[in-house]
């Protein structure tokens, strides 16, 4: 087996980020949806985490945002509407930044672009900008599923806890200190100046831990997530959140190959024996 330093790491990652990588991309492997039968969690030193969806209920938080800010003022918009038409623009919007059309600017910059979209959809086309400003701080004020943070609790006593988000940093660190609990670091695009799936996010965390891709386990709720994270060599776990976007919608289970598949963040402390 090569021997690998946090050197050869460290340089690998940079590499991609700045676009040097041209090794071949592995294909996606045949979809199934269940966990690797035997897998173990030996040689995982740190859990990094998607957090829109997978660590928190973000529909019914932007929803509740809006109506507190917007209601007084006057307008009776369908809530959850609004918020389901905020979130269809994320994709989209970051794809322009993963195409190289558009510069790479954080998601909060992203999220008040996307607002400015949707107004007209809402009737909002005259909403002052201070309310609208306060109003894309809404992503900051999310609450977690119940079962995260009594699950970080357990798995922080053995593993680095860290957002591998496309969240900037201070909307991750606002998700936390709403919801009172700590990241051990706050990873992912910003400091790759990317979104994912690209490969650098994933490759930088690692990285920014000192960390070997393979000691890192991403978990999230989202398949395409978790292939893209195991492409690049990390080990992965699938966190069920069935219904994250409104009834009838999310997975109850991962379609891809993973390490773990849990049923929920203290599910997952369980298998991975704490």
């Amino acid at each position: 087996m090569t021997n690998i330093t946090r050197r050869d790491v460290l340089w690998g990652a940079t590499a991609v980020a700045a676009g040097a990588f041209t090794g071949p991309v592995l294909a996606p492997t045949k979809l199934f949806a269940q966990a690797r039968a035997g897998a173990t969690a030996e040689g995982v030193k740190a859990l990094v985490y998607d957090v829109f969806g997978t660590c928190t209920d973000w529909r019914n938080g932007v929803a509740r945002e809006a109506e507190r800010i917007l209601k007084p003022l006057g307008y009776d918009i369908n809530w959850h509407a609004f918020a389901d038409a905020w979130r269809a623009l994320y994709q989209p919007s970051m794809e322009e930044v993963r195409s190289g059309r558009q510069p790479f600017v954080k998601l909060d910059i992203l999220h008040r672009r996307m607002l400015d979209q949707i107004k007209p959809k809402f009737g909002l086309e005259k909403l002052d900008d201070k309310v609208a400003d306060d109003l894309n701080l809404a992503w900051h004020r999310i609450d977690t599923w119940p079962d995260v943070v009594p699950g970080f609790v357990r798995l922080q006593r053995k593993f680095m806890l860290a957002p591998c988000s496309n969240g900037n940093i201070a909307l991750m660190v606002d998700i936390a200190r709403r919801n009172k609990f700590s990241w051990d670091a706050v990873l992912g695009s910003e400091i790759a100046r990317d979104f994912k799936p690209k490969p650098a996010v994933y490759l930088m965390t690692a990285a920014a831990l000192n960390l070997r891709p393979e000691q890192v386990m991403m978990c999230a709720a989202h398949s395409d997530d978790l292939r893209s994270a195991a492409s690049n060599g990390l080990r992965t776990a699938h966190i069920a959140r069935p219904g994250e976007n409104g009834p009838g919608s999310g997975e109850s289970a991962p379609r891809v190959p993973v390490d773990f598949a849990a049923k929920n963040m203290e599910d997952l402390a369980a298998q991975l024996g704490v």
